[in-house]
């Protein structure tokens, strides 16, 4: 079987870090696999958001607050 690498991630500048572009609107996003929630305008270390994003497992919050992540069961994290 034949490995297909991923297609390259393209990010938008907003705020304090370069969101991915699927992201860009969204300022909290959440890893499925940890209940964990990031804030993409507090971000230090992008290859976290990266990986993440190339995972597919990231939830998004309506509204985008961390109120409603943490209504979700999720909990913040800063990287």
């Amino acid at each position: 079987m034949t490995q297909v690498a991923p297609p390259p991630l393209v990010f938008a500048t907003i705020g304090a870090m370069n969101r991915p572009k699927k992201y860009a609107e969204h300022r909290y996003i959440g890893d499925k696999r940890s209940q964990v929630v990031y804030d993409l305008d507090e971000v230090s270390d992008e290859s976290v958001i990266e990986e993440l994003v190339v995972s597919e497992l990231v939830a998004t919050f309506g509204p985008d607050t961390l109120a409603e992540a943490r209504n979700r069961g999720y909990r913040f994290r800063s990287v």
